[in-house]
């Protein structure tokens, strides 16, 4: 497929143009039908909201509220109630607003502060936030707010509210994909290898979330699923198409002509880019062990646009690879090829050097990493999932402006009322009872309809604080039994209580399900026990420390304020499922393009520490520079303005950095090279019974058209002569034997009479590559059968020779 991606690449890149514009012009016509279906059933909350729907549907919606402020006088004056009265009576005329409450009745007195100088009105919608309409809420804002000026400060607060006062998007993303660019441009020093992965990340997300627009006509799909789409979208994409040029420019550095170093990329680093991207894809999909649907859509968008993103890259990647040719190399290089032939097989760098360091002295740098990741992992203990609320939003935001003065004329207590919703007639008892509380500001109850009663009551505290939680359980566990009535506690607050509940219930479900499947793909891929269980346990690592890392910030406080993120509080409660998802797939990506290379240096020479060697020192680069990649993409979203999206996106960051940067350049190169060959240990009858999952290809599997001779066989060798067209003999040409993977497996110097000779570990094709200073390169295929095989080279001055 890769060859043929190659050579028709302008049909391949003509049919990925317009599916790109294809699916755009038909998700902008058809437009978004996000529906934010939020649902947690069998919980006492959800019992409450569907009470009050079938008594009260025009007040079985989220309530906003629209607060004012005079800077002097008091809110009563007449000049005052002239401007807010007309446009509260506007909003409650307003389709799609059930009522709203009026501070200036008979029973409003409550709605205004002792002082006299704020006051607020109930906003009731008819639906919850997430299914009111934009439109309706612009309404609601705009009439509000043309009631302000001389004196008088109005500001809207509330679920529905904040779905309007959303930042613009796309800056994130800009800003991320121009830091790739960056990490990209100084990995390859070339302008068109930098393009080619943001081109398919760019393809890979353009197709994803189109689709995914398309889709949700047809599914429920959120609008969460659409961020998240484009984070892992940029980041997979990037890092996939990376890991493919970066072996692509090593086989034409090696001496490979440009079509057969891409099949042979796309032979190598393609398989594992699908391997990966399965296993992102399984890691989402993990999220439907939870049982909660409105993950659903997040799983549907997000593997979707993994799957266009792999897609993309073994496809139009070899297309873009096929119109660039050399030029994927910067101009330096292909100056030092054309005058120095093709370079050695050897890693060198610090790369290299690490990769030395860490075979002299496993153990040290096992428990320095180990010690890192525990000290950052030590927040953890303290972690605590809740809801975060509007006193996060940017200090700018009406809604974060409605909660302070909220809070400063009435408590922090009511920006989170709770509804207590009782079967019948509640009574003043359950009242009284629930006035005398510990943490109950203020309880009040309206009239009973169609047998259902509810008591709002107001909280001393946050909606966001440890108390705020602690007294819904106080009403559930005690008040209510000890008043003897049927009543469930709802409200957004106890929602968001009962999410973080549910949560922390399923994610051991949800760890297990995923770690096992990612078990099980590494032990068919590797075919040992020992790689997939060190896999699983990195994994776990690297979620606790980031998850430290995650607590110490946005729990504790620590380094907010550089963020211009607001104060601190919970962890939001769907984090931890959607973050982990993420994390394990990435994880497993790292996992994979490291272990491969170990693996297939170990399947030629049963070597374990050569294996580790190796393999950590070509593969650490291009692994921290995806990281690097990674961690850039995810940080930029800080710039969202969005405190949720921020929150995912230093976590992400985080997990990442630490993956990367610690455990797969560190403790893992370190702890494989102190298990030694058990490494690679697999029972026997376990063997017999796996299926054969090749993440690397079998050699003989990419020869060409010519079969070599079959069956097993000795060492053998290739000699012969290097000469010139006129019959001299050309001394000290490098002369390098390439396995049909781009593996070099010797190389040696001609001697004076032109003479060499290089050998051959099996019978086989083999690519012979021959280079010499004055003389420019020539490469070709060579079959070996069990005996020595004659092959005279040819060198023609400036000549460089391209290979069938």
């Amino acid at each position: 497929m890769a060859r043929w991606c190659y050579r028709h690449r302008l049909v391949v890149l003509l049919l990925w143009v317009g599916a790109l514009f294809g699916l755009g012009a038909a998700g902008t016509s058809a437009g978004t039908n996000y529906a934010d279906v939020f649902s947690l059933p069998n919980t006492d909350s959800k019992t409450a909201y569907d009470l009050m729907a079938k008594a009260f549907p025009e007040r079985a919606g989220d309530t906003d509220t629209v607060v004012w402020k005079v800077e002097e006088g008091s809110v009563r004056d007449p000049s005052v109630r002239s401007r807010i009265e007309p446009a509260l009576k506007e909003i409650g005329a307003m389709k799609g607003v059930g009522e709203v409450t009026d501070p200036y009745g008979a029973q409003g007195a409550a709605q205004i502060s002792k002082d006299g100088r704020i006051a607020y009105a109930q906003v009731t919608f008819a639906e919850q936030a997430n299914a009111v309409p934009k439109d309706l809420v612009q309404d609601v804002v705009d009439t509000a707010e043309h009631a302000r000026g001389d004196g008088l400060q109005v500001e809207l607060g509330g679920q529905a509210i904040t779905r309007v006062q959303e930042p613009p998007t796309g800056t994130a993303e800009i800003v991320g994909i121009l830091a790739a660019a960056v990490v990209l441009f100084l990995a390859f020093g070339s302008l068109f290898a930098m393009l080619l992965p943001i081109l398919i990340a760019l393809f890979g997300v353009g197709t994803g979330v189109f689709s995914t627009t398309l889709i949700s006509h047809v599914t429920n799909v959120p609008e969460l699923a659409s961020l998240l789409s484009t984070l892992i979208g940029l980041g997979v994409g990037i890092d996939y198409a990376l890991f493919i040029v970066t072996r692509h420019r090593k086989g034409i550095q090696r001496g490979l002509d440009p079509e057969e170093a891409a099949v042979t990329a796309l032979n190598t680093s393609g398989r594992a880019v699908l391997f990966a991207g399965g296993t992102v894809c399984i890691a989402l999909a993990g999220m439907l062990v939870t049982n909660l649907r409105f993950l659903d859509g997040v799983v549907i968008g997000t593997s979707l646009t993994v799957v266009l993103s792999v897609l993309a890259a073994v496809t139009l990647l070899p297309a873009l690879l096929g119109l660039l040719g050399h030029r994927v190399l910067s101009r330096r290089q292909r100056r030092k090829l054309a005058a120095n032939g093709p370079d050695t097989d050897r890693p060198s760098g610090l790369a290299a050097r690490w990769s030395a360091t860490v075979e002299r002295r496993p153990r040290t740098v096992a428990v320095l990493a180990v010690a890192v990741m525990a000290v950052l992992a030590l927040p953890l203990l303290s972690l605590r999932l809740g809801t975060v609320d509007q006193g996060n939003d940017e200090a700018s935001s009406t809604t974060r402006k409605a909660y302070d003065l909220l809070a400063e004329g009435f408590g922090p207590g009511f920006n989170g009322p709770l509804q207590v919703v009782v079967k019948g007639d509640a009574g003043e008892s359950l009242v009284t009872a629930i006035r005398q509380t510990e943490g109950v500001a203020q309880a009040g109850s309206a009239p009973p309809a169609n047998g259902v009663t509810v008591i709002q009551v107001v909280p001393t505290t946050s909606p966001q604080a440890k108390e705020t939680d602690e007294l819904i359980d106080t009403l559930r566990d005690e008040v209510i039994p000890d008043a003897g009535v049927e009543a469930h506690v709802g409200g957004v607050t106890a929602v968001s209580k009962d999410f973080a509940s549910v949560t922390a219930d399923r994610l051991p479900y949800f760890i297990a399900t995923i770690i096992g499947l990612g078990f099980l793909l590494l032990l068919i891929a590797f075919r040992s026990v020992v790689v997939p269980l060190t896999a699983a346990l990195m994994n776990l690592i690297a979620a606790a420390a980031s998850f430290g890392v995650l607590v110490a910030i946005f729990q504790w406080g620590w380094g907010l304020d550089l963020l211009g993120l607001g104060k601190e509080g919970p962890i939001a409660a769907f984090l931890p499922i959607i973050m982990l998802s993420l994390l394990f797939g990435l994880s497993m990506d790292y996992q994979v393009f490291l272990v491969s290379r170990m693996h297939e240096e170990w399947v030629h020479t049963k070597d374990n520490t050569r294996a580790v060697r190796v393999g950590l020192a070509e593969t650490s680069r291009v692994i921290n520079s995806a990281a690097l990649i990674m961690v850039c993409v995810f940080l930029a979203f800080v710039l969202s303005g969005d405190y949720g999206a921020a929150m995912a996106g230093v976590g992400l960051a985080a997990a990442v950095a630490l993956d990367a940067f610690i455990l797969r350049t560190a403790l893992v190169p370190a702890a494989m090279h102190l298990l030694g060959d058990s490494n690679w240990w697999l029972p026997q009858w376990l063997e017999k019974r796996l299926p054969h999952l090749a993440v690397e290809p079998k050699e003989e599997a990419v020869a060409p058209a010519t079969a070599a001779p079959s069956g097993g066989g000795p060492a053998s060798a290739v000699h012969g002569f290097v000469r010139t067209a006129e019959g001299e003999p050309v001394e000290g040409a490098a002369v390098s034997l390439l396995s049909a993977g781009g593996r070099q497996l010797d190389r040696v110097e001609s001697l004076a009479d032109g003479s060499y000779i290089v050998s051959v570990p099996a019978p086989g094709t083999y690519l012979l590559a021959t280079t010499a200073p004055a003389y420019g390169s020539r490469a070709r295929h060579v079959v070996v059968g069990e005996g020595p095989l004659v092959c005279d080279v040819e060198l023609a001055e400036g000549e460089v020779d391209a290979v069938n």
